[in-house]
This record gives structure tokens, C-alpha cells and sequence, in this order.
């Protein structure tokens, strides 16, 4: 019985903060233990952002570095990068000619995007058929994904489906989403209207999963709160700080400290000195081990070319059945 393949990529956009962390990695690094794991650094989707190839090359070490100190096994996962992957562009664009323009027309994300500054270029327009392409191209089964994400997967299932109809085949199995408990984090500052912000590096108001020391306390004791006096009672599902606590303490200590906010007599500082210290400890052990690969740039990089050989091997596999199925290919 063939292996549930599971496939998922993150951009090198910036650096790697706990929203990152809790939305996508960590669910990344579990499911290496349920199936064949491929993960790649979406470096071709970065362009539509980041046009510096040193700073892109520098930031995709880093992704890989930060991978592998928060518990990637490359004995159970394969990490790479996209653009080590030719036939994902190839692929591309055979579902770009047996995809109609409206659906593209339809996607919220470019339009998120674009109202948010990013340049519409062409890249973005068609950012939905390279991350089809990224999926389908490795023929994957399960696609772990953010909210934010969800249309975009759908997307490449209906282009799944097209070209198997369109060239009478089965050959892309239809992906299917898995959604992760902490898909949202908070961000350390609320929306305007009240309610919770997304943690995200363009939003400026995100933890750094490495972050350590002074900055770090900074950080956590400038997480927004409101102006209750300590002595009052609390709501904590309020709160950002006692979401964030959430992320990382057991199941008893969350319900102790959200009783104590009730309670009242417990101040907004004690409840972000308590995750502070969750932060330190959880991640003391992942921060030592990232420190040592800044160091041994030789073993990151032999993990992404071997990554890579594995993953251009299966692309390439899916590639000559998609020629041979083709006109260009007959």
C-alpha cells in the first residue's frame, strides 16, 4: 500500500515567528511521523515579493536551519527548495492552458495582496497555478494548510480535475486540506475593531520563534493589553497574552491561570512574566540546536540537495507521464 503523501511549503519571506511556528511547522513536524513528508521552501513564490536573490538565499538557509532545529528528521521528511525543482515551473504551465482565467479572477488573496501594496505582477496573478503546480507535480494526498490558504487548495483540486478530464487519466489524485487546531495565532497588538490580529512580520506584531534574551522580554511585556486594574477580575479569552500561554502550557496550568484572571488579584504583568518563562523553557533546547547549525552551513545545505535529488526524481516521474499524455509530449 502506497504511503499517504503529505505536502506543504512556506515562504522565505522574513523571519520565522511563532505564528509560523504553531500555524504551520510544528503540525509539519508531526505529520512526518504519518506519512512520506515533503516540504519545500516556496522561494518562487517569494519573488512575487522579494526581488534580491542574495536576501531570498539567505532567508531560505534559514527557513532550512529553523526546520531542522524545531525537529525535522531528514530520515522521515524531505526538505527542499522549490526553485531546485524545474518541473514545477513546467507543470505550471501545462494547467495554466487548461485553466480558465475566471477562476484566477476569483482568488481573494491577489486582491488582499494587492490592496496591501504588493505589486500585481503577473507572478502573483498566477501564484494559485504554481502552488497547484507544487502539489500535484508530487502527487501528494494530504495538503496540511492555513485559513488563508483554503481557496487556494481548492483551486488546485479543480485543476486536478480539469486535466484529468481533459486528458481522460487519473493521474492527480485530488489533494485534501488538513487544518490545524492553532491555524490563527495572535498577534501581540489587537485589530482596530477589538478583536484578535493575525501574527504575521507585515503586520508587525509578531514573536520571533528564536528571539531570546532582552529582546525577547521586550517583546512579551509590550503585548497589548487593556487598562483593568490588577485587583479586578479578567476575562482571559480576551486576552492575547493568555492565547498565547495557551500555545505552549499544559492543559492544567491553562485552566489555573485562567481562573486566577477571574478571580481577579492577577495583573496583566504576571501573566506575561508566566509566558515569557513558557517561551524560554519550551524553546531553550531548539534554540541551542539552531545556534549550532548557523554555524554548519555544510550539513543545511547538504539536507536541501539531497532533499532536492529525492523530489526532483518524483517530479520528474509525474512529468513524463504529463508530456506523454500531451500534445507536446506525443
Amino acid at each position: 500500500m502506497t504511503r499517504k503523501r503529505i505536502l506543504s511549503g512556506i515562504q522565505p519571506s522574513g523571519t520565522l515567528h511563532l505564528g509560523n511556528y504553531f500555524g504551520a511547522i510544528k503540525q509539519h513536524i508531526e505529520l512526518q511521523e504519518e506519512g512520506e513528508g515533503l516540504y519545500f521552501i516556496a522561494d518562487y513564490h517569494a519573488m512575487t515579493s522579494i526581488q534580491d536573490g542574495k536576501e531570498i538565499n539567505r532567508l531560505s538557509f534559514d527557513v532550512a536551519a529553523d526546520y531542522l532545529a524545531l525537529g525535522l528528521d531528514p530520515k522521515k521528511a524531505t526538505l527542499f527548495r522549490q526553485t531546485q525543482v524545474p518541473q514545477v515551473t513546467e507543470l505550471s504551465w501545462v494547467l495554466g492552458c487548461v485553466t480558465g482565467k475566471g477562476l484566477l479572477d476569483r482568488a481573494t488573496s491577489y486582491k488582499d495582496k494587492v490592496d496591501r501594496g504588493l505589486s500585481a505582477s503577473v507572478g502573483l496573478y498566477t501564484y494559485p497555478v504554481l502552488m497547484a503546480a507544487d502539489i500535484l507535480i508530487y502527487r501528494s494526498h494530504v495538503v496540511p494548510v492555513g485559513a488563508d490558504q483554503t481557496q487556494h487548495l481548492e483551486m488546485a483540486r479543480d485543476m486536478a480535475q480539469k486535466f484529468n478530464s481533459t486528458y481522460k487519466t487519473d493521474l492527480f489524485p485530488i489533494p485534501e486540506p488538513r487544518f490545524n487546531k492553532f491555524a490563527k495565532v495572535p498577534g501581540t497588538r489587537k485589530d482596530p475593531d477589538g478583536g484578535f490580529q493575525k501574527m504575521s512580520k507585515s503586520y508587525g506584531n509578531a514573536i520571533e520563534i528564536f528571539l531570546e534574551g532582552k529582546a525577547l522580554k521586550e517583546r512579551v511585556m509590550g503585548i497589548q493589553t487593556d487598562s483593568t486594574p490588577v485587583a479586578d477580575p479578567k476575562n482571559p479569552e480576551t486576552c492575547i497574552v493568555y492565547q498565547l500561554y495557551k500555545l505552549f502550557a499544559t492543559d492544567a496550568e491553562v485552566r489555573e491561570m485562567g481562573e486566577r484572571y477571574r478571580k481577579g488579584g492577577f495583573g496583566y504583568g504576571d501573566a506575561k512574566k508566566a509566558l515569557l518563562a513558557k517561551i524560554e523553557t519550551s524553546l531553550a533546547a531548539m534554540r541551542g540546536r539552531r545556534k549550532q547549525l548557523a554555524q554548519d552551513r555544510d550539513t543545511v545545505l547538504g539536507v536541501l540537495e539531497e532533499g532536492a535529488a529525492k523530489a526532483r526524481r518524483l517530479a520528474g516521474e509525474t512529468m513524463e507521464q504529463v508530456r506523454r499524455l500531451s500534445a507536446y509530449g506525443a
